[in-house]
């Protein structure tokens, strides 16, 4: 008997080591996070698994779970660039969510149009090829593409008009465009302040980010202490409901950068 309770104790150091380990290891330095909209197509699409790099701009009492860190502020900090891809706690409602950094601090931003500009000046827009996909509900919640052709049915082709944007700096990405006119195509001047700053989705006319202020559901200006890392390469990426079902894996997307 006592043999099989000393057994026992040590699985359960075992785990609780397990569990500690991979506490601080999700702390410190990767956190994993599985896409689950498609706000950022065609940059990351919906099925995507990345880890985020939790050094990459310090940490705050956000980057233990349950917001639990025992400190103010952030520790080690630094700021990200203008066009990195970060994961942040939302100010309010305390989801992950993950957007690009179009604003700095001390920035002007507003969306005329549908097109960008930054301290009073459009950015360089490219067109490219439309973005398509298959009309049929992606990943476990289901979520079916809206489109630019539509009504398209299911199994048709989903169309997106899809442009390069050029930020100030050189930093390049793929935007998509699903209507003229939605209700995030024009937009005031926002003033970024201090210590905080403006994200967008990269899939405009599907993405709840800082056009829209907390009050009616938006996220408003990110504070720095909300960062909780830089989104670098997508590891995994499956197109299915489960990740089992190995048919609907992405090869061509397993550790793609991300631009």
């Amino acid at each position: 008997m006592a043999e099989s309770e000393g057994g026992i104790m040590e699985t359960v150091k075992t785990v609780v080591w397990a569990l500690v380990i991979a506490g601080i290891f999700r702390t410190l330095f990767f956190q994993p996070f599985w896409i689950p909209s498609g706000s950022m197509k065609d940059t990351l699409l919906i099925g995507d698994f990345l880890f985020v790099n939790k050094m990459a701009y310090g940490y705050s009492r956000h980057s233990c779970p349950f917001s639990m860190c025992p400190f103010e502020g952030r520790i080690f900090g630094s700021d990200p660039e203008r066009g990195d891809v970060v994961v942040f706690r939302h100010p309010t409602n305390g989801t992950d969510f993950i957007k690009r950094v179009i604003g700095l601090p001390g920035d002007r931003v507003q969306v005329i149009d549908g097109v960008l500009h930054l301290n009073g000046e459009p950015v360089r827009l490219t067109p490219q090829e439309p973005f398509e996909e298959i009309a049929e509900a992606q990943g476990p919640q289901g979520h079916v593409p809206r489109c630019s052709n539509a009504p398209v049915g299911a199994g048709g082709i989903c169309a997106k008009e899809r442009a390069t944007e050029e930020l100030p700096g050189g930093v390049t990405h793929s935007i998509l465009n699903i209507q003229d006119g939605s209700r995030g195509d024009n937009t005031p001047e926002f003033v970024v302040p201090e210590g905080h700053f403006f994200v967008m989705g990269d899939n405009r006319d599907n993405s709840i980010d800082s056009r829209f202020p907390q009050s009616i559901g938006g996220v408003g200006f990110v504070p720095a202490e909300n960062l909780l890392g830089r989104a670098d390469r997508v590891i995994f990426s499956s197109a299915g409901q489960r990740m089992i079902y190995f048919w609907t894996w992405r090869s061509d997307r397993f550790f793609r950068a991300i631009d």
